[in-house]
């Protein structure tokens, strides 16, 4: 009974190990488990623009499936007409409330795009202005990539405040700071610890 036991943990292990799926470690924000706009273990994904401030960017986001994985799609286009300059896939965490990452590396992410650089941005509870926040950068290519973005990697964006992983509030994945046509996919989400 013992044997068969851990035979059927070995088989489990390496199932998930060839599924790709997140193995100890990690915590999920989300899987894309539910095929919808929502988190599987947050809120919901929304779209932000400058247009919140007076720009012209445009986008839409949708639950879709690339190269047969479920995931978010953002398509727009970025315009700095106006001071304008973004498209953001933005979640927030927690219900608004701190969410503590302090026990992992940094944030690994499923992605494949149309060969574009995009930021990913965190912002804490200790950021005030809508401006502010701690970015990373990556390329999207055509063909699905994991990233791992350790936290150290993040660099401050018009702030002094040290970034301070315990006092998470959100993630955006953006599309910023030139004209260009953004075409998204972001597949799982998740924190690692090395």
């Amino acid at each position: 009974m013992v044997l068969r036991s851990n035979l059927t943990c070995i088989i489990l292990t390496c199932l998930l190990a060839v599924s790709g799926q997140p193995m100890a470690g990690t915590m999920i924000i989300d899987d894309r488990s539910t095929g919808t706009l929502k988190s599987s273990h947050f809120g919901q994904w929304r779209l932000v623009t400058d247009q919140v401030m007076g720009g012209r960017s445009s986008g839409e986001l949708v639950a879709d499936q690339y190269l047969g994985r479920a995931c978010l799609r953002m398509r727009g286009r970025v315009s700095t007409e106006n001071n304008g300059g973004f498209v953001q896939l933005a979640l927030d965490l927690a219900d608004g409330k701190q969410l503590d990452g302090s026990g992992y590396t940094g944030l690994e992410l499923e992605v494949a795009g149309n060969g574009e650089r995009y930021n990913l941005h965190l912002r804490t509870s200790e950021l005030w202005l809508p401006w502010q926040s701690y970015r990373a950068e990556f390329v999207a290519g055509p063909k699905w990539r994991k990233i791992s973005i350790p936290f150290s990697a993040f660099e401050a964006y018009r702030t002094r405040s040290e970034f301070n992983p315990a006092k998470l509030i959100r993630i955006g994945v953006v599309a910023i700071g030139r004209p260009f046509d953004a075409d998204l996919c972001v597949g799982r989400v998740f924190f690692y610890k090395e």
